[in-house]
Order: structure tokens, then C-alpha cells, then sequence
């Protein structure tokens, strides 16, 4: 990395999509630019925003001289509580509206005494309007995927789907009589693969299905990016991120993004967070109290929503198998209605069972008495979960975790799949994940994987710190005038 010293800075925007999972692993990448001498600019959505003080306090955005918060509108009215938005309308509203607010926002930036002039710009990958700013303004443009290589190369394979005609589905008899068993083995970097573990939106029968047609555009839109970063490393999807280059740009894999920013020492930084709910800090007070491996971590992410009564089946699922869980229980988990499980489960584990309705997840997979993560396979989630050597029992929900899911169980050895949600298939799960001939195979293969992502992330010679440094200094610093 060249030394700035007093000449002017580089100045990246960084422009996540306005949910949880797509904010957080977006702070993290802006932290490291800037400890990599970079003026930040983070653009969150308004809504977010309003989130976030709520959430952190009203002094939590105020940022640093060089690292600021700016806010443009999604063009979705509010919602009455907090909740993420319906993904859909967002990806819909952002194509649609953003991109005049985002450029106005940039020549007000470029326009501000003592702020940097923008230099590059660090987008979400499915908020890729911004590669019209940046052609314009003739800077580089580096679209960040939030999902898994394994499950962004499936959303680049849509086009091949609708053009075989595989998708959409004839007719809705399709998503139950086996149809989505069928294998295809044409996925560049992914050997086979079933119609069920492609992400989703492929499940629709509409040929103009709003999702479909978003994601092909994306992709599409994606070749037109200086570079593509995904956050992941080389040893974990070896295969699919060597297929990238015959349909892409070029895809560097810079994660896990949480082990590198380890690396960053920067104490300014570490007060500024990304949860939109209120952490609870008494889960890892009672965590402290717990014996080692000794307790199931239960959280289904920022977006998942189950029914009242897939919610009781997991919660008896937990309560026969006798062992000690932490589970995390958001407000809006349960569809249309409050998530209020029975009282006699409540009175049956209150011994052995915290409930909480958020919390520091990263700290708590990282944790010695965690055993085991209940998870809804999203890739901040799994990647995690990874890094902190924690195999897992998997109950994806939409897009790419179903994606996530084979690939935890089917290639990496550290995932059990929740195929339906009955109680006593949660406690046969739970009672082989810690106890089991497969749950000991798996928890030496999540150690194995967490080894290896700390050294895919470690310098000198980490696969994902080498790219990291290659992002910088050849893409986002390549026509930044460093003399």
C-alpha cells in the first residue's frame, strides 16, 4: 500500500442494500478501506438510518473527519415497526429510484470544502444503478456480492434457466412432485446440483416474475463493474470462484471480511456498528456461566419469518432433546403475529434456555461454550459460523441459503438440513449434532475450516489478504493520481 502521507485521500462511497445482511459485511469492508487510508462515505438508506440511532443511540452515526454517513431515500413508505422491508418491493423501489438521489448526493460530496473528491465506488452488488454514476464520472466501480460464491454463480446462471426453459415452472404442481430433484451438472465450478438448492426466486411459475427478471439484470449489469468481491476465500469455494473468470470480470475473494478487519487497529472505528436491533449484552454474560460446548445457539437471521406453528415444533424439537440452547427470537419472527411460545416450554427450560431477542452474533459463535448454530443458512451467518469452528443444523429460507445449506452439509462436511420441521426430527438433529458419530466428524471439520480461514485472511501470504491488497492498489487506487 502506498503511503498518502498529506497528499489527497482517496475517497470511496460505500452503498450497501438496505438489509441487515447486506449492511454489516459492507461496514466492515468500509473499516478496513479506511484504516487502508480511504475517506469513507457509508450511504444508508433513510429508513436505516432512523434505525440505527435507535438501535445505537442518537450519537452512533456521527462518524469520524474521514469517515461519514450520508443517507439517500429507497422510495418505500415506512413500515409501522421495525422490520426489514419485503425484499422484493425494495429490490424493485431501488432500481427504480435511487440512482438520481445517489448522483446528487455524489456532486454534493464533490462539492464540500475539506471532503475529498470522490475516487471510486464500492456498491452492493444488487444495488448496480450505481456503475451508471461511476462510467459517468469515469472512476472505478467495484460491485460487492454479499452472497457466497457458490450462490452468487447460481444467480448468474438464471439467464441459462429461462433460455433452457427451465424456469419458470409450468405450473405449481412443479414445486411439490419432484420436479425441483432434478440434477443439472452445467453450473460452471459446481459439479451437480439440484433445481431445490438454486436459490428460490427460480420457484415461481410467472414468466415475469419481479425476482427473475431483477437478478438476470444484475448480473448482467455486473460485467460492466471494474472488479467483483465476494466475501469468502479460496480454500472454502475453490471451484466456483476458478470458473468466474470465463463470465465475469475480475472476482476476487477477500473474506472471511471479519477475520481481516481483526487485523485493522483502528479504536475510532470500533464503536461505529451496524445492528438495526438493540445487541442484548446478557448473552454472553450467561454464556460465561456455561461448561464448554455445551450450548446450542438458535438465531434464524434479520429476514426469515416462520409460522406459530413451525415455531412450537422447534421449540419442543429444543426442549426434548434436554440440552442447553440460546435462542434468539426477534420480533417479527413469526408471520402476522406475535412470536409467544407456550408456557410450559418456557417453564420446562427456563433452567437450561435463554431467550433474547438480539444479540452480538459474531462474539457469540466465537464463544467456548457454543457447540452447534441452528441456523437459517444466510452467508453472513454460515461464514461466521465457519470462522468460529461451530458445525451447524440448517433450516434455509429463501434466495441462497438454500445454496448455503448443500453446500454446509453436502461439500464442506459441517452442516446437518432440517428437512421438515417437526419436533422430534429438531431433537434427533440437536441430539446428533452433539452427541452423534456425524456431529463429532463434523466439529473436526468445522475446526479444520476455521484454520483455514484464518490463514486465507492472515498477511503476508493469506489468499484473501493478497486480494484484499490487490483490490485496493490495482482496482479502486488505479486511476487515483498517488504522486
Amino acid at each position: 500500500m502506498v503511503s498518502l502521507g498529506t497528499i489527497e485521500k482517496p475517497h470511496a462511497v460505500c452503498i450497501p442494500f438496505p438489509a441487515q445482511g447486506h449492511v454489516n459485511p459492507m461496514l466492515k469492508l468500509a473499516k478496513i478501506l479506511h484504516f487502508k487510508g480511504f475517506h469513507i462515505t457509508f450511504v444508508n438508506s433513510e429508513y436505516n438510518h432512523k434505525r440505527l440511532l435507535k438501535s445505537r443511540g442518537p450519537d452512533s452515526l456521527n462518524g469520524l473527519p474521514s469517515f461519514r454517513f450520508e443517507t439517500i431515500p429507497d422510495g418505500l413508505p415506512e413500515p409501522d415497526v421495525d422490520a426489514t422491508q419485503d425484499i422484493p418491493s425494495l429490490c424493485d423501489s431501488t432500481t427504480k429510484t435511487c440512482l438520481p438521489h445517489f448522483k446528487s448526493l455524489i456532486s454534493k460530496l464533490n462539492n464540500t470544502p475539506n471532503v475529498p473528491p470522490v475516487s471510486c465506488i464500492v456498491s452492493d452488488g444488487v444495488m448496480s444503478f450505481t456503475v451508471d454514476a461511476a462510467l459517468e464520472l469515469g472512476i472505478p466501480e467495484v460491485l460487492f456480492w454479499t452472497a457466497s460464491a457458490c450462490g452468487f454463480m447460481c444467480y448468474t446462471q438464471y439467464h441459462k434457466l429461462i433460455e433452457k426453459d427451465i424456469v419458470p415452472l409450468k405450473d405449481s404442481s412443479y414445486l411439490t412432485n419432484g420436479y425441483l430433484e432434478t440434477t443439472i451438472d452445467w453450473v460452471p465450478g459446481i459439479k451437480e446440483i439440484r433445481l431445490r438448492d438454486i436459490p428460490t426466486f427460480i420457484r415461481t411459475t410467472n414468466p415475469k416474475e419481479l425476482m427473475l427478471d431483477f437478478v438476470v439484470g444484475e448480473c448482467k449489469r455486473a460485467q460492466k463493474a471494474s472488479a467483483i468481491i465476494l466475501n469468502t476465500f479460496d480454500a472454502l469455494e475453490h471451484d466456483v470462484l476458478e470458473a468466474f473468470p470465463s463470465i465475469l470480470p475480475p472476482v476476487y475473494s477477500i473474506g472471511p471480511l471479519n477475520l481481516l478487519l481483526n487485523e485493522v487497529t483502528d479504536n475510532d472505528l470500533k464503536t461505529i456498528g451496524s445492528n438495526l436491533w438493540k445487541d442484548d449484552p446478557e448473552c454472553l454474560e450467561w454464556l460465561n456461566t456455561k461448561e464448554p460446548k455445551s450450548v446450542v445457539y438458535v438465531n434464524f437471521g434479520s429476514i426469515a419469518v416462520m409460522t406459530s406453528d413451525q415455531m412450537i415444533e422447534f421449540a419442543w424439537g429444543l426442549a426434548n432433546s434436554n440440552k442447553t440452547f440460546l435462542w434468539i427470537i426477534r420480533p417479527d419472527l413469526v408471520t402476522g403475529e406475535n412470536s409467544i411460545l407456550p408456557q410450559e416450554f418456557v417453564l420446562e427450560t427456563k433452567n437450561r434456555g435463554l431467550l433474547s431477542s438480539w444479540c452480538p452474533q459474531e462474539q457469540v459463535l466465537a464463544h467456548p461454550a457454543i457447540v452447534g448454530f441452528l441456523t437459517h443458512s444466510g452467508w453472513n451467518s454460515t461464514l461466521e459460523s465457519v470462522c468460529g469452528g461451530v458445525p451447524m443444523i440448517c433450516w434455509p429460507f429463501f434466495s441462497e441459503q438454500q445454496t448455503n445449506c448443500r453446500f454446509s452439509c453436502k461439500e464442506w462436511g459441517i452442516g446437518l438440513e432440517i428437512e421438515d420441521v417437526k419436533r422430534d426430527s429438531v431433537e434427533s438433529l440437536v441430539r446428533e449434532l452433539m452427541d452423534g458419530e456425524k456431529g463429532k466428524e463434523m466439529k473436526e471439520k468445522a475446526l479444520e475450516w476455521k484454520r483455514s480461514a484464518k490463514i486465507a485472511a492472515s498477511g503476508p501470504h493469506g489468499s484473501s489478504f493478497l486480494n484484499m491488497e490487490k483490490v485496493v492498489n490495482h482496482v479502486l487506487l488505479g486511476n487515483f493520481d498517488q504522486s
